[in-house]
């Protein structure tokens, strides 16, 4: 397991150069592929729970100045664990997609768009698990 993320970036396990910003514990990238306009990456310089919990408080903390600075109307905030969930570079990683109105027809369900069919539990079709 990489521990580091030098470490992954030498290897070409962790592809992202177009750094945005950094501090002591994290380092935040452009999207190569973004979602929405602004959608950054929020990465630990080491693989650990300590730090990844850093990366998901400064992405809580960037998407909320975003919104109060009127960069954005809301956001998400999220991180993919493993092939099954969707994630594709084996680094951890969070995302920060900030949110518009009317950027997609029904943003009910948020995050829980990652099954689409189970996104909005208010329209028929939801099924309980």
């Amino acid at each position: 397991m990489l521990l580091d993320l030098e470490t992954a970036q030498q290897q070409g396990i962790a592809p992202w150069d177009m750094k945005v910003w950094e501090d002591f514990h994290v380092v935040v990238y452009q999207d190569r592929s973004p979602v929405t306009r602004g959608h950054l990456l929020f990465v630990p310089r080491e693989n650990t729970p300590g730090l990844i919990r850093e990366a998901f408080a400064s992405a809580l903390s960037e998407g909320q100045r975003m919104a109060d600075a009127g960069e954005c109307d809301a956001y998400n905030v999220g991180i993919n664990c493993g092939e099954a969930a969707g994630q594709t570079v084996m680094y951890p990683h969070v995302h920060l997609i900030p949110r518009r109105i009317g950027d997609c027809a029904n943003p009910i369900g948020g995050v829980r768009g990652v099954i689409h069919e189970q996104a909005n539990y208010r329209a028929t079709g939801y099924v309980q698990p």
